[in-house]
């Protein structure tokens, strides 16, 4: 009998590791994710102070809870226009490694998703060879929604990071 109960409880535990937990937001009117352990928080926006000479995606800095954080337009950097903030227009502070904390206007977060890895493909070609799409991990059809997954280490190029580090 205990082995038996020690089967069922590793089935459980190889059914849940295959499963990705993601944070879900949106951005021009597409569903993106993020795997939760990028995610260090959410927060509603607040005071920006622009920084002088910053990439034209960085919208500048704030102060979150003493660390000084870039901020960058996700919507900008993907080659999209600036959009005014809602009342849904959240930032999703992640940490890219190496210690390197950032700040993403977003325009609405959604939900954290569970999503079987085994979903998850990789881009079509026809995507995988235009603009930005070195950014997309894979996509994924969950709950009848298209989910793009963002490989937010690919987002920023050594350059890029070595500014945003400046930034903060």
């Amino acid at each position: 009998m205990l082995n038996a109960n020690a089967a069922r409880a590793g089935s459980k535990e190889s059914a849940l590791s295959s499963l990705q937990q993601l944070v879900t937001f949106e951005l021009f009117g597409e569903v993106f994710a993020l795997p939760i352990l990028d995610v260090r928080e959410i927060i509603r926006p607040t005071a920006i102070t622009p920084v002088p000479q910053a990439p034209g995606f960085v919208e500048g800095v704030i102060n979150l809870r003493g660390q000084i954080i870039p901020v960058v337009d996700l919507r900008k950097r993907f080659g999209m226009s600036a959009e005014n903030s809602t009342d849904d227009t959240r930032i999703v502070v992640v940490e890219l490694g190496n210690g390197i904390v950032i700040g993403l206007i977003v325009d609405a977060v959604r939900e954290v998703e569970r999503i079987p890895t085994d979903t998850i493909t990789p881009p079509p070609a026809l995507v995988a060879g235009s603009v930005g799409a070195e950014y997309i991990k894979g996509i994924s059809n969950h709950e009848d929604k298209m989910i793009v997954h963002i490989d937010m280490r690919k987002v920023f190029n050594t350059d890029e990071i070595s500014a945003l580090e400046k930034s903060s």
